[in-house]
């Protein structure tokens, strides 16, 4: 076995040597290139390639710098957005990380001496949050994609508007209830002591009647039970039942709504208001309104077999079976006979089937019956046109 075999153990122990990191004293930055000994190094200091890039190096030297910088610069801040994100982590960590790849950017040969001297450099050009301890500086990313801020503000915004919803639900409910104790008098609970004047004497508590009534009942005496507690209880009887008859008399008044009651219309007013810009579903029968696709699919009707991207669907041909992928601004829905099955593609009831019932030619509208969901039954009258269309 030759020594320039390729499994020759002398072979295999390069392989092994050149995958790890070699001493940072014998790489050539300018010509990339890393040796493994003082020897290989002074060979290739003396090599013609080495002489030709330090010509080139000489004629500009700060460009080499400022593209090695740049570059150091770049995949240090990628990996530590990829690796940490926004998390608060030791610089050294990071710095330990990058240079274990082997093809790095070695710092000896960009505008900053240390790790310290780049750190500070990278708060001072706002890219990251920077501080020192006593362990060391901390570094911080700070992510300023504007896909990320765009995101960010959006959560912020429906944060806002989840809580600006709560804010008018507790108002809502605190009319409620001032609205429902107007015209009513608080009865104030009056506080006795409770104490006994005989040591053979019962203390009772009256629970069926009001705070008030029951603190003044809690010191009677054994003695009210003597032979005309009944004839009390009776005249109490009679009143209450001349009082409920008075009041049967009266004519009944309309009851009002309950605060729970109102919430629950504020809410689905709210859900049949909700819309969305995209309304294809699967399933569904659209008519074909433009004519980029000639006169031979021009006006036909298809049924919606696949939704792409919310806003893209394949249509198959009812009449010729052919299968077109359209934009839904190309299609329209279509309204069948009255009695048909209809799927609704906007609004509150989105998703829900139901049966065509009627329809109003001039508001454009029609009246359908839920079929489906916890609204089965329900009788909506007003959904558009464009809201509802025929089920295959």
């Amino acid at each position: 076995m030759g020594k320039s075999d390729f499994l020759s153990p002398k072979a295999i122990a390069n392989r092994i040597k050149s995958k790890g990191l070699q001493k940072l004293r014998w790489y050539c930055q300018m010509c990339q290139k890393q040796c493994r000994d003082e020897n290989g190094f002074k060979c290739h200091c003396m090599s013609e390639s080495h002489q030709r890039q330090l010509l080139l190096a000489s004629e500009n030297p700060q460009q080499f710098m400022d593209y090695f910088s740049e570059e150091f610069r770049n995949d240090f801040l990628e990996l530590l957005r990829r690796r940490f994100g926004t998390k608060r982590v030791h610089n050294n960590i990071v710095y330990n990380e990058y240079i274990s790849h082997r093809e790095h950017i070695h710092m000896n040969a960009t505008q900053w001496e240390t790790l310290t001297d780049f750190t500070k450099w990278l708060g001072r050009e706002g890219l990251c949050k920077v501080d020192e301890t006593p362990k060391g500086w901390y570094i911080q990313y700070i992510d300023r994609d504007p896909e990320t801020i765009r995101r960010q503000l959006e959560l912020e915004k429906k944060k806002k508007q989840d809580l600006d919803d709560e804010e008018k639900t507790a108002k809502f409910i605190e009319e409620q209830v001032r609205r429902g104790l107007e015209g009513k008098e608080q009865e104030t609970p009056v506080f006795t002591e409770l104490s006994r004047e005989n040591d053979e004497e019962k203390v009772t508590f009256n629970l069926n009647k009001g705070a008030g009534s029951s603190a003044g009942a809690t010191s009677s005496k054994s003695s009210s039970l003597g032979p005309n507690a009944l004839k009390t209880l009776g005249s109490a009887a009679s009143v209450r039942r001349k009082e409920s008859s008075q009041s049967s008399a009266q004519p009944a008044k309309k009851k009002k709504k309950s605060a729970l009651d109102e919430i629950m219309e504020l809410e689905e007013e709210k859900k049949r208001t909700a819309r969305t810009d995209a309304w294809l579903q699967p399933g569904i029968v659209v008519k074909i309104i433009t004519k980029k696709l000639g006169e031979k699919y021009h006006k036909k009707k298809g049924v919606v077999k696949e939704v792409i991207d919310r806003y893209t669907a394949v249509v198959k041909m009812i009449d010729s079976g052919d299968r077109l992928k359209l934009d839904q601004t190309h299609l329209e829905t279509v309204i069948p006979a009255p009695g048909k099955r209809i799927l609704v593609l906007n609004g509150g009831y989105r998703g829900n089937e139901g049966t065509l019932e009627s329809i109003n030619e001039k508001t454009f509208s029609a009246t359908i019956v839920i079929e489906t969901g916890p609204l089965k039954g329900r009788r909506v009258e007003g959904i558009q046109y464009e809201d509802i269309s025929k089920l295959a």
